[in-house]
């Protein structure tokens, strides 16, 4: 693998750090959008603004490479734009009924699905010590994700509200927060499996593509209006379009063609970090305790998980060079 097929000499691993910034703005965004308008006129604007951004660029390349797939792999295509539809919308709806720490607790278990479905479709395995420094990644992820219901007492960790996994609302919320990251899951296997057959402007034209139209349902479905928000809401919805989805999104797309399901699903288990680095320069809030101890848990299990994935790029380059 020569280095030319990166951007420059940077490497997958490193574009995912910028990747999981990006990513990492799509949270605080969510909630400034959904004081304008609802969960579902949310997703699908996110999404279709992204595509209509690809349009000019990748439309009749795009064309020209889906068509020439397999059915098999159009078929995979369209499942992707569905399961990128369904993580979305359920997502960004479970923080309307349950809360953040639940959400946050229970969608970012989608690396422990990758890992677990990648040997059964995709025969790629995760070494033991990946197994290692994924459980140490998710537990700092439940931490962080605690963090903002919990502080240290005087004696002890004192909880208010502590997950709440009880009534039929909270239990309706945490389903949509386990439903995106089953979802979540799915995406990236068959972005994975895909990426070998066509370049990153052709899929994520294709995926974004077809997740729009399934969102695009989903508000004919729900009744919702495309139209009449304020103009700040069509801000936010650019906004979430252009920085978490086309520069987040797309990056962890593009590195699918070089590292395994596991390994980029695992790095996303980095955005907590990347919304406390950005809530520091750009809001001025000094990380908590409990987030500082989380964080720190993450990074150290990203890399322990990655480690072995790094050198396995660095020996495949140095043999095609």
């Amino acid at each position: 693998m020569k280095s030319s097929h990166y951007f420059g000499k940077i490497t997958p691993l490193a574009l995912i750090f910028i990747a999981i910034l990006a990513i990492s703005t799509a949270s605080p965004l969510i909630r400034l959008a959904q004081r304008e308008a609802p969960s579902i006129i949310v997703a699908v604007y996110r999404i279709g603004f992204a595509s209509l951004l690809l349009f000019p660029f990748a439309a009749e390349r795009g064309i020209k490479a889906i068509s020439r797939l397999e059915i098999r792999n159009k078929a995979l295509l369209v499942l992707a734009g569905l399961l990128l539809a369904l993580h979305f919308a359920s997502w960004i709806s479970s923080l309307q009924y349950t809360s953040i720490a639940s959400s946050v607790v229970l969608v970012t278990t989608t690396p422990l699905w990758v890992a677990v479905l990648s040997p059964l479709f995709l025969h790629e395995k995760l070494s033991p010590k990946a197994w290692v420094g994924l459980g140490i990644a998710l537990f700092g992820g439940v931490i962080v994700g605690l963090s903002s219901q919990c502080s240290w007492g005087t004696r002890a960790l004192q909880c208010d509200n502590l997950l709440q996994f009880d009534g039929a609302t909270n239990t309706m919320g945490n389903f949509l927060a386990l439903l995106g990251a089953w979802c979540g899951a799915g995406y990236l296997l068959i972005g994975r499996r895909l990426r070998s057959s066509l370049n990153l402007t052709a899929y994520t034209f294709g995926v974004y593509g077809l997740s729009s139209v399934f969102l695009l349902l989903g508000v004919w479905v729900t009744g919702n209006s495309m139209t009449g928000y304020r103009p700040l809401a069509y801000g936010w919805f650019l906004a979430l379009a252009v920085i978490p989805q086309l520069v987040g999104h797309s990056t962890l797309n593009w590195s699918l063609k070089y590292l395994s399901a596991s390994y980029v699903s695992i790095a996303l288990l980095g955005e907590p970090i990347g919304a406390i680095i950005l809530s520091f320069f750009f809001l001025g809030e000094k990380p908590a305790s409990m987030e500082l101890a989380g964080g720190i848990l993450i990074l150290a299990g990203i890399y322990i998980a990655t480690s072995m994935e790094s050198k396995k790029l660095e020996m495949m380059e140095s043999l095609s060079n």
